[in-house]
């Protein structure tokens, strides 16, 4: 499946008006080097709203791979169920974005913790209001898969540098929006494809995949970041790239754009466990027909 261009998305689900966290960077078709695409209007950070705007005016005439970096859905395989025992629990991931950002209209820039004031649903998350009754460290089906090589923080976490569950609230919120005019996978049939395509990513396990873990206290090296590019047949970034803090969301943003056009070139990475269309599935991860 060609595409003109992929764009990966180092996410952030925090409550400032503007998100540090977030990164962006962009590799086309042509084998050039990827890089970070900055902010627009002179601006030193992203704000959600304003990716969202950037992505909703994107050329309509090119495809697009677009990866962002949170989980798309909840687990419901286990139990299925979102919310065990909860009357209103939603039955399909876009009934669940839509339950998310119901829980959070009064919040702007697409934060998703007002959830977490909820009393009943509050119940289900380890949030920094308070460590649920019912919250547990539930898996979905693609998460067991990935830990073979790197296992995701569980989905209802929101606390800890680790934690994917803040991210995720906001980054349903955004789904809603954005599935008007991208296909979302695995979850729309794709046979639109004057639209383009959004997926989850998890960059460190596009890094460990190829046993490359970050320095202790200074993340990722230049030479690190190149070599994983060359494991994805992409050509290096600058020397010149600039990387803030041990979070490191330039790398994260990189390694994915390469790994996505990588993946993109291969049936296999587009199969998934029919557990998918209700939980989603992190691209890259390999689905083999065997039990979990």
């Amino acid at each position: 499946m060609p595409f003109d261009g992929y764009i990966g998305i180092d996410w952030s689900g925090d409550k400032s008006k503007f998100q540090k966290g977030i990164k962006v960077a962009y590799l086309d078709k042509e084998n050039i080097n990827p890089h970070i695409i900055p902010p627009p209007n002179k601006n030193k950070y992203w704000d959600r709203s304003t990716l969202i705007e950037y992505l909703q005016n994107l050329n309509l005439n090119k495809s697009y791979l677009i990866g962002f970096d949170f989980a798309f859905a909840y687990p419901f395989e286990d139990y299925k169920n979102y919310f065990v025992d909860l009357d209103n629990s939603p039955k399909s991931a876009k009934k669940l974005w839509d339950f998310i950002d119901v829980h959070n209209y009064e919040n702007s820039n697409y934060y998703g913790g007002n959830i977490w004031k909820n009393k009943t649903i509050c119940e289900y998350y380890n949030s920094p209001v308070k460590r649920g009754l019912k919250f547990k460290s539930r898996r979905r089906i693609t998460e067991i898969y990935a830990k073979k090589i790197c296992s995701p923080s569980p989905t209802f976490n929101c606390v800890g540098p680790g934690a994917v569950g803040t991210g995720s609230l906001a980054g349903m919120r955004v789904l809603k929006i954005l599935k008007n005019k991208f296909n979302i996978w695995p979850f729309d049939n794709l046979k639109n494809k004057n639209k383009s395509i959004i997926v989850e990513i998890f960059p460190t396990l596009y890094f460990r995949k190829h046993s490359i873990k970050p320095k202790k206290n200074t993340g990722y090296t230049l030479d690190q970041i190149n070599d994983a590019l060359k494991k994805y047949d992409c050509l290096p970034v600058s020397q010149n790239l600039k990387m803030f803090g041990p979070d490191q969301d330039e790398a994260d943003a990189i390694i994915s754009v390469a790994a996505l056009k990588y993946f993109s070139k291969n049936i296999k990475y587009w199969k998934t466990h029919k557990a998918a269309k209700k939980e989603g599935w992190i691209y890259g991860v390999k689905f083999i027909n065997d039990k979990v």
